[in-house]
């Protein structure tokens, strides 16, 4: 509940409630608040057990934190009827981003003269077999003209 809350702000306090409180009134004041808390949590206890009672025996392992989102996730997570882990360890972003790199840094070399003349003539269209190459920058005369009003 406190775990924010650092020793010098926690000094801080102390020193707020002896300045407002006084030293005579402090203790009383700490037994009103601890009763108070005692009341909340009994309050909320016998709620939560009347909730159970009222939802029947198959709700008996129910927990109110699965209610919180993180928690109903994590929990369905780590339940395998789905299949999740299966899916979630079968699908390797890393080597899924490298093939896609390699895919699109490769290049095509010339397997004969009549496909070098071929690619030549390609390659001044911009393409070499279908693929573009990203690694070399267009030529001058092959960008399409600027138009201010359409950016």
């Amino acid at each position: 509940m406190f775990n924010d809350i650092g020793p010098l702000e926690l000094v801080t306090l102390v020193v707020l409630a002896v300045l407002v409180f006084g030293p005579d009134k402090l203790p009383k004041f700490i037994q009103d608040v601890t009763r108070t808390i005692r009341k909340i949590r009994e309050f909320s206890e016998s709620a939560k057990q009347d909730i159970r009672s009222e939802l029947g025996p198959e709700f008996k392992d129910f927990e109110f934190e699965d209610l919180n989102p993180k928690t109903f996730i994590r929990k369905q997570l780590d339940n395998d009827d789905l299949g999740l882990k299966e899916i979630r360890n079968g699908f390797d972003l890393k080597k899924e981003m490298a093939e896609v790199t390699d895919a699109v840094h490769s290049t095509d070399a010339p397997s004969s003269p009549s496909a070098s003349s071929s690619s030549s003539a390609s390659s001044s269209s911009g393409s070499t077999g279908g693929r573009v190459d990203m690694t070399k920058k267009p030529e001058d005369d092959d960008r399409p003209p600027f138009d201010a009003d359409a950016t």
